[in-house]
């Protein structure tokens, strides 16, 4: 590569990864208007929690699915084409929502747009890790990880302004055309064309001497992300609800993504702050913790909508991020180099099947305790397991040795 492609390199990946985050909430933002007017009739807040349940768990199996098979795709055709391919999946799978005229075809385009975004998370990751230098890489990467927040902010930036939600998925156009950028121009990894295939060596990752660090990694990733999810997939349903017919809500549902966003950038800024500070076992004690308190503050408070609702929303935007910056570099660090990138994808996406089949239960608990509410607030439970969990953790970096 020469000096200024790699820039060129992580500009473009992180654009890719940014519309990813878009992408993945997008339909979030819009649900409550979304299922009506496709059913053509007012629906009940069970019905929305039932169809927005399937539609919520069938990004994330996707994902789940993308971040597995094209890793392994990656391995084998490389770096630049799966991430082309990647994006290229969920930028159509994205413009074709703006011609879907049913849930049930809306469904099968966002089980493809989780594939998609769930590859280009991965792909990016792996490709800007293998052309970057050294020296800097660990800043790189975390830059990269801070796009995704951005693109949460860019969601509610949309929701605001797009009246009609169809027609926010024009956005789809852009991923499109960054694939093209990427299959045309971005050169590939000169590491993997030297390599060609990366030996995971499965038959080492459930070996007695990782066995332990495997299932804290797994635990608390799968809990951060079952209550995350949950919690962020139904937030700006929960609060068109808090409404009760005042406002369209268009307004408020954007500003709640938004500020989902910005606390994501924050927290995942300063969680380096707080590592070198209280250690890794003291930054996720205190990062669970709050997200527990915060969501207590939200979802027991608030009965109504107030401006005080955004600030609840900002505080616990804040953990979030804090807690998604942390455990980027506390579950690799787990692992020693040779089965760290296998052992890390797997403590990442088995975390996504438990997630995909606990958003299907929010229907249901929504019918049973009779309101977004008190079924979001059980949503925080996993977060009480996690903390559990931390407390038991291996502490700070470098817990494996290379």
């Amino acid at each position: 590569m020469t000096a200024k492609q790699p820039i060129l390199a992580f500009t473009i990946c992180a654009l890719s990864y940014m519309f990813g985050g878009t992408a993945a909430t997008l339909l979030a933002s819009y649900l409550p208007v979304a299922v009506p007017e496709l059913l053509g009739r007012p629906v009940s807040e069970a019905e929305l929690g039932d169809i927005g349940a399937w539609l919520n768990a069938g990004f994330l199996y996707g994902w789940m699915l993308g971040g597995l098979l094209l890793g392994v795709v990656s391995d084998r055709i490389g770096r630049i084409k799966t991430l082309a391919l990647s994006a290229g999946l969920y930028g159509l799978s994205m413009l074709l929502v703006v011609f879907v005229g049913d849930w049930h075809t809306l469904l099968a385009y966002r089980f493809c747009t989780g594939m998609g975004v769930g590859g280009v998370l991965l792909v990016s990751t792996v490709y800007i890790a293998e052309v970057w230098k050294e020296n800097t890489r660990p800043v790189a990467l975390g830059v990269l990880a801070v796009a995704f927040p951005v693109g949460i902010v860019l969601t509610g930036a949309m929701t605001v302004g797009f009246k009609h939600w169809q027609q926010a998925f024009w956005l789809g156009l852009i991923p499109l055309l960054l694939a093209v950028v990427t299959w045309f121009v971005l050169p590939e990894s000169e590491r993997w064309k030297r390599i060609k295939t990366v030996q995971p060596a499965p038959q080492t990752l459930f070996a007695p001497e990782y066995r332990r660090n495997l299932w804290f990694g797994s635990v608390i990733y799968a809990a951060v992300l079952i209550g995350l999810w949950g919690l962020f997939s139904w937030l700006p349903t929960w609060v068109q609800g808090l409404l009760q017919g005042a406002s369209d809500g268009q307004k408020e549902r954007g500003l709640a993504m938004m500020l989902l966003g910005i606390g994501g950038i924050v927290g995942g800024s300063f969680s380096g702050f707080l590592i070198k500070k209280l250690g890794m076992r003291g930054t996720l004690i205190l990062t669970f913790t709050g997200l527990v308190v915060a969501c207590g503050l939200l979802f027991l408070t608030n009965a109504h909508f107030s401006i005080l609702v955004y600030a609840e929303i900002a505080l616990l935007s804040l953990f979030f991020g804090i807690s998604q910056g942390a455990l980027s570099g506390y579950i690799p660090e787990l692992f020693p180099t040779l089965i760290r990138a296998t052992a890390t994808g797997f403590c990442f996406n088995i975390g996504r099947v438990f997630t995909a089949t606990a958003v299907f239960f929010v229907g249901t608990l929504v019918s049973v305790l009779g309101g977004f509410g008190p079924a979001l607030l059980l949503f925080s439970i996993p977060f009480l397991v996690a903390l559990a969990a931390a407390f038991f953790s291996p502490d700070n970096r470098g817990v494996m040795e290379e």
